[in-house]
């Protein structure tokens, strides 16, 4: 359930009233933090203190790092999308994530649902440097970007996202398996049916045997261990 005017008094959650034109999209909660009581493949529920239950949008790089419901004590940044025939809210577990999504969504063409796409094929950090880098090869391995896309995508972002990938942090725990080589192997991975867990942990397992010449002999390796 989504609030489209003003939270329960009960509710835990953090709100502003900022409208950001040049997204096209009010930001109106925050954050919220409650109990997790749901982590399904693209999206969470959330119940706050006064017992309201919130659906939240989660791109699959980032629902990985989610502890597993019941898990009280939980919070996540939120960014409300409002259009014409809807109210929904999107999750994060960083500030950088979440700006990086709102950016996205200020290009020519790219809704929520391509934004997400994103997201779930490549980490935030990585995804920033291929924008920033007009990394047209790696965009395309997003299912449902075709080359155009990409390309206008890159055109427009570019210089917009530099910023954010110069200044990305690194998730924790970060190791092998985020630099460029291997997110472009997990995105191969993604695009033959793999979910973004699964393929990860095929990359960062594949490479304990040594660094690979180049991505196809990495997707290969990780093929194997499959």
């Amino acid at each position: 359930m989504q609030p489209t005017a003003s939270p329960p008094r009960s509710a835990t959650a953090s709100w502003g009233r900022s409208v950001d034109e040049r997204h096209g999209h009010v930001l109106l909660i925050s954050r919220l933090k409650g109990t997790l009581v749901s982590r399904e493949l693209n999206h969470i529920e959330v119940e706050t203190a006064g017992g309201v239950v919130y659906e939240i949008q989660i791109p699959l790089s980032i629902l990985e790092r989610l502890p597993k419901p019941p898990a009280p004590d939980f919070e996540i940044r939120t960014l409300q999308v409002v259009r014409e025939d809807s109210v929904t809210l999107y999750g994060f577990m960083e500030p950088f994530e979440r700006e990086l999504f709102s950016r996205l969504l200020g290009a020519s063409g790219v809704g929520p649902k391509v934004a997400l796409a994103m997201l779930s094929t490549y980490s935030a950090r990585r995804l920033a440097q291929a924008l920033a880098e007009k990394d047209v090869n790696a965009l395309k391995q997003v299912s449902g970007v075709g080359k155009k896309t990409a390309e206008r995508i890159v055109l427009e972002l570019a210089d917009r996202v530099e910023d954010l990938a110069l200044g990305a942090p690194g998730p924790a725990g970060a190791g092998p398996g985020d630099g460029p080589g291997a997110q472009e192997a997990v995105a191969a991975l993604v695009a033959l049916g793999y979910s973004f867990v699964d393929a990860d942990a095929a990359v960062r397992g594949a490479l304990t045997q040594g660094e690979p010449e180049s991505t196809d002999e990495l997707v290969r390796r990780a093929l194997a261990k499959r």
